[in-house]
């Protein structure tokens, strides 16, 4: 570093120049990490080269500053000023910290995850806070095991849950941990809350945007249908949107939650009687077929948390 310290001498005074132009000029050349860079790459590089390269190495030397202290101002927020010799001239180039790495990973997690009309929290669920008791093991299992065999072999054909307990037990927030468990690993889920699905779909007739909703939410590569039965339907929810979405995820054998405060008998016998108090129960049944098909009951048991 003598050597090149002396060097460094012999440019200022070669310049002949003072005020603050030899401030900066001073300033850039004593930083340790242009002193090092230029040490090591000495052999390659002559003082007509360091002169060239002054504008980039006081880039760096400013840029580093602001990166050291977090300061919003610098070029690159996030990126760490690095020096880089291209063709006998120094550059700098911005890499990636890992904090940055750490968000940018975290928000196409978040990406993965398309909540229509679900709880802000539940975007934050995981499996390793979901409270494991007696009456919710086998749900967290169950969930586990289609986490898995799913990541094992995504191309095929994987029942999912049908969750049914009383409310606030953590139907919800574990088919919130799932979808984020994932994400994680790569795949995309969408979580919808039909009651209020189903009156966007009534308001979407006056706009002609069912076909596309409807679209978006039958296409899912995965979806998870939360609190189905909590309201009364019409027959055209019931047949032409539920039924539409459910007759075309058992075709294309696309991974379909639910949760339910009802089991499925019981949801069975709900679906069976429209708003208007028609009863028909066929309907209701054809329905059902293809919920069975798409998913096993899962029972999730415990006092309702939503009061704690």
């Amino acid at each position: 570093m003598e050597d090149v310290g002396k060097e460094l001498n012999r440019i200022i005074k070669s310049r002949g120049v003072d005020g603050r132009y030899r401030q900066m000029m001073e300033e850039v050349l004593a930083d340790p990490d242009v002193r090092q860079f230029i040490e090591e790459h000495k052999e390659k590089l002559s003082q007509a080269d360091i002169e060239k390269s002054f504008a980039k190495l006081y880039e760096f030397v400013q840029e580093k500053k602001k990166y050291l202290a977090s300061d919003p101002t610098m070029i690159a927020p996030g990126y760490e000023p690095q020096l880089s010799l291209n063709f006998h001239f120094i550059d700098v180039t911005y890499v990636p910290t890992d904090e940055l790495l750490r968000l940018k990973r975290e928000e196409e997690i978040r990406n993965r995850v398309n909540s229509l009309d679900m709880p802000k929290d539940i975007r934050k669920a995981s499996i390793r806070s979901f409270e494991v008791t007696s009456g919710r093991s086998e749900a967290l299992e169950a969930s586990l095991d289609f986490i898995n065999q799913y990541e094992s072999s995504p191309k095929m054909f994987h029942k999912a849950l049908y969750l049914v307990g009383d409310f606030g037990v953590g139907k919800t927030y574990l088919l919130g941990a799932v979808a984020h468990e994932l994400a994680v690993k790569g795949f995309e889920t969408t979580l919808l809350h039909f009651p209020t699905f189903a009156g966007e779909m009534k308001q979407a007739i006056s706009n002609d945007r069912v076909g596309p909703k409807l679209d978006e939410v039958k296409r899912a590569p995965i979806l998870m249908i939360d609190d189905i039965g909590a309201d009364s339907m019409s027959a055209w929810i019931r047949d032409e949107v539920l039924g539409v979405i459910l007759q075309h995820r058992m075709q294309e054998q696309l991974p379909t939650f639910f949760s339910s405060n009802f089991n499925m008998d019981q949801l069975e016998e709900h679906l069976s009687v429209t708003q208007r108090g028609d009863e028909e129960p066929l309907k209701a049944k054809r329905i059902m077929e293809r919920v069975r098909y798409l998913s096993k009951e899962i029972w999730v048991i415990g006092e309702n948390r939503r009061n704690g």
